[in-house]
């Protein structure tokens, strides 16, 4: 009978700041889901583009480009102090933490705000009409997504800011670049089927 092999890994940390982390590789996972769900809403809006003669449908006005544009800036700037925060976090650097977590959240809440200037300058809603419905469900899953993050970061910044920084805040600051970082990533596509696509691929009107 052979007998059965071991392996001694009480010398192992109980927590790896770095992508070995099994949470880590969680948001990565998590990240792919949600990327499939907004591939599939990608194609659900050219799929009915394909349907109809005129994009957008009558009644609704191109979506303005230069206000998004401008927008997608303190989204780009923002994955800085999201990746500064994450290296401190492996150097259990506990200001470094605190600074690039609130540069983060700042930047983040700066792109937000922009977001809901240029979404409330849109002259249709989800009920209006099949590109509105898209339209909308789309914006409205991204923003749901980048406030989550934004709460969750904010969250991050209190605890460290109350003197708390051991192995599970760090691992938590470290695993927050991933899903901001993802959040600012699917933006891109998002906002040029959203706010060029009509421009793009829309019908003389």
């Amino acid at each position: 009978m052979t007998a059965r092999r071991t392996l001694d890994v009480s010398e192992l940390p109980d927590y790896a700041i770095s992508s070995d982390a099994p949470l880590w590789w969680g948001q990565l996972m998590l990240a792919f889901i949600e990327g499939t769900m907004f591939a599939i809403l990608i194609a659900m809006y050219f799929y009915y583009r394909l349907r109809l003669d005129v994009w957008p449908p009558p009644g609704s006005q191109l979506p303005p480009v230069l206000l998004p544009t401008i927008a997608l800036v303190p989204f780009f700037v923002s994955c800085i102090g999201s990746y500064r925060a994450s290296e401190a976090a492996k150097r259990d650097d506990r200001r470094g933490m605190v600074l690039w977590l609130a540069f983060n959240v700042v930047f983040a809440v700066v792109a937000m705000v922009l977001r809901v200037i240029t979404w409330a300058m849109l002259n249709f809603n989800q009920a209006t009409d099949i590109h509105g419905s898209v339209v909308w469900t789309i914006l409205g899953l991204h923003t749901l997504d980048a406030f989550a993050d934004i709460v969750f970061s904010i969250v991050l910044l209190v605890i460290l800011l109350l003197g708390y920084h051991g192995p599970r805040q760090r691992l938590g600051v470290h695993v927050d670049t991933v899903v901001w970082d993802f959040v600012v990533a699917i933006w891109v596509p998002l906002y040029v089927v959203i706010y060029w696509g009509p421009h793009i691929v829309g019908a003389p009107r």
